[in-house]
């Protein structure tokens, strides 16, 4: 929006400009002009002149600043606070232009507002960003006016700032809230049953009301005379890795963001519940080779850790190599592990490549691969087809979503969790696929 700052000219240029326009028409149009033509011109003139220096009188009469985070939330709305202050003694009008970063694309984002003598108000407005990165905002642009409207006074306040984008941490926080206070199914994660007894064994105590019988230790009961149960605790400290493939398939857009992106923001917030869940979290990140290794970690400094990693990565448009996440993998993971890998496949052939180094993880570790489901085939799914091109592309499409229910029933053959979910429901369905592998004691 910088074309704005240089459309208008300086205010005392413009000023001296018009002058000079105004006195070349007084002095060839007068003395033609009629008695109350005159009368009624000299009036105008001088409302003009008394407008503008009503505008002019004060050196500031207007104080406007912008409030914003210090980092913005990738696919989260983003408030943003300009804040304005009428310093003159009478009521004025308002346009407030703010040139947000160019990424927006925002071209008329403007307000307008009343405002009495020395009041102020507050402009609140949203930004959702889709990439990471730095996003750099402009001056505040503000054209003021009095009542009488006759004359316009421009004020252009620096208030330029960078302010980066980070992966979601918004909607990490909102589901932290929601997973301290038991509130996850708020959010469509369900509740899974805890099935057997996918603890490890703590110790022997005397039986006492409320405990649960299954867990009667009988040999310990025999050499006691009395009731003795075991004591179990819930398994801890288990590995949650997530792998994010950064290759070209993964630089998909849907709704303005790219597959990369709903990766990192579901594994920011997976991330964050595993340590909730008392488990520890790691990251690797590849396309063509392994980029990023973060090994697995409770430590009070992990999720700022992960927090920077994620929003530092980027894609080389190259081909992902899987040999490389399984090499290192092999190399770096000795302990079993929960492997959420997210890529993108989208035909049988694609994923039939990369099977033997899945099978390979999968036979040391619990490996999901979590892949994409095209929904923007969905309005060729839907619609009639009535010619032979609406005939065609439906087929096509038919084709597409039956390959990826194909590479589902395949990888689950070969004893490998498959999720298939919507980019848009992605963080959701990996949170319900953890709990519930969690729930049913598969790590």
């Amino acid at each position: 929006m910088a074309w704005l700052t240089n459309f208008f000219p300086h205010n005392r240029v413009f000023i001296l400009a018009g002058t000079a326009v105004l006195l070349f028409i007084l002095a060839y149009s007068l003395p033609v002009l009629l008695l109350p033509a005159q009368v009624f011109f000299f009036a105008m003139l001088a409302f003009v002149f008394t407008d503008i220096l009503l505008l002019f009188r004060f050196k500031k009469g207007i104080d406007a600043r912008r409030q914003v985070a210090e980092k913005l939330s990738n696919g989260d709305d983003n408030p943003v606070l300009v804040h304005l202050k009428n310093a003159y003694p009478f009521r004025i009008q308002a346009t407030v232009i703010d040139e947000a970063p160019p990424q927006f694309q925002l071209r008329n984002l403007q307000f307008k507002l009343a405002l009495s003598a020395g009041a102020a108000q507050q402009i609140t407005y949203t930004l959702r960003p889709v990439r990471r990165g730095e996003y750099h905002f402009g001056n505040l642009l503000v054209f003021v006016s009095t009542p009488l409207k006759l004359g316009i006074r421009r004020y252009a306040i620096p208030a330029a700032q960078m302010v980066p984008v980070y992966p979601a941490f918004l909607q990490m926080r909102r589901y932290e809230l929601m997973a301290i206070s038991n509130r996850l199914s708020e959010a469509g994660i369900k509740k899974i049953r805890r099935l057997g007894h996918n603890r490890e064994f703590e110790l022997i105590k005397e039986y006492v009301a409320g405990d649960d019988v299954r867990t009667i230790n009988w040999k310990a009961t025999a050499r006691k005379a009395h009731l003795m149960v075991n004591q179990y605790q819930d398994e801890r400290s288990q590995n949650v890795y997530s792998l994010i493939d950064k290759s070209r398939v993964m630089e998909m857009p849907f709704n303005g963001m790219t597959l990369l992106d709903y990766a990192i923001n579901a594994s920011l917030v997976l991330s964050n519940i595993a340590l909730l869940k008392s488990d520890k979290a790691g990251l690797l990140t590849f396309q063509d080779k392994v980029n990023t290794f973060l090994p697995a970690a409770r430590s009070n400094r992990q999720m700022a850790t992960i927090l920077e990693v994620l929003y530092n990565q980027k894609t080389g448009f190259r081909e992902a190599d899987f040999s490389a996440v399984y090499s290192q993998v092999r190399a770096k993971i000795n302990q079993r592990s929960l492997l959420l890998l997210f890529t993108n496949f989208e035909s049988v052939y694609g994923m039939e490549r990369q099977l033997p180094f899945l099978r390979a993880m999968a036979r040391f570790h619990l490996l999901v691969v979590i892949f994409f489901e095209n929904t923007e085939l969905n309005s060729l799914l839907n619609r009639q087809a009535l010619t032979l091109r609406d005939i065609y592309h439906k087929g096509v499409a038919e084709k597409f979503a039956l390959d990826k229910k194909l590479i589902v029933k395949s990888l689950q053959q070969n004893g490998i969790h498959a999720l298939l979910t919507p980019p848009e429901k992605l963080t959701v369905n990996t949170i319900n696929k953890y709990l519930e592998l969690k729930a049913r004691g598969y790590l």
